[in-house]
């Protein structure tokens, strides 16, 4: 039972790292705009939940998916946060103090009872705000970045496929909650940041990051559907009419941005 269980999660491991990196590395070669609508889309966040999904009853995907919700509304804030740190601080400093960020603001929602329309309302109150916030930032030139060092794409699936193995590993003993909240850990988009501020520095990474909270907005919408739709048809159809919402809303806002 032992090989098994380990030649699966080393499949769902492999799976989700070959998403992510495949994914953001088009990102990197695209303009500031598209880059974060790639870099939104649930591409790590949907994998970690379908393996959720593959393993428990809809009741815990649905309270996952509630946390993975709010939790949604600290990315944005960890967007927010990198944006004015990258203007004066370092690759290292900026992404510590974003990641520390997330986590407190994540931690402290996670404190209140939510239910999906409340999360969503929360969702599209804040977000709005937000863009706001990084509207200065904006900026859609693109950048010839240098060439990325060799060690840069093995790190980036090592530490996507050690989240993934978290989430799935620990699910049973974290709940649906904590899981929940992990599965939206802001993975790609800090590794966006680790690889390309040091080359093409604070500012154009900036617009990368900053231009992707109307894509995050997105995600909190179609996380909120697939919420409501997993006790009527299932975890899995559930999740897969999330993703189209996804796919449809970032579509959208690359068609709007042309």
């Amino acid at each position: 039972m032992i090989l098994p269980s380990f030649l699966l999660l080393a499949a769902k491991m492999g799976t989700a790292a070959l998403i992510v990196v495949s994914t953001s590395v088009l990102a990197e070669r695209s303009r500031p705009f598209l880059a974060a609508m790639l870099a939104t889309l649930p591409i790590s966040a949907g994998p970690a939940l379908a393996f959720l999904a593959a393993e428990h009853p809809p009741a815990f995907m649905e309270k996952a998916l509630l946390s993975a919700l709010v939790t949604n509304i600290a990315t944005g804030i960890y967007c927010v946060i990198y944006a004015h740190a990258a203007q004066r601080f370092s690759t290292l400093p900026s992404l510590l103090l974003s990641l520390a960020g997330w986590a407190l603001v994540a931690l402290v929602l996670q404190r209140v009872p939510w239910a999906f329309a409340t999360a969503l309302a929360a969702s599209l109150v804040v977000y709005p705000v937000l863009i706001r916030l990084v509207r200065p930032f904006l900026s859609n030139e693109r950048i010839a970045a240098p060439p990325r060092p060799w060690f840069a794409i093995p790190l980036r699936a090592l530490a996507v496929g050690s989240l993934v193995a978290a989430v799935t590993g620990l699910s049973w003993t974290l709940g649906p909650s904590l899981s929940g909240l992990l599965t939206v850990f802001p993975i790609v988009l800090s590794s966006l940041v680790a690889i390309l501020q040091p080359r093409i520095g604070g500012a154009q990474t900036v617009a990368v990051i900053a231009s992707g909270l109307p894509g995050l907005m997105g995600f909190a919408l179609a996380l909120a559907l697939a919420g409501w739709l997993v006790a009527p048809l299932g975890s899995f159809p559930a999740l897969v009419i999330g993703l189209a919402a996804c796919l449809a809303w970032n579509g959208a806002l690359v068609l709007r941005a042309r």
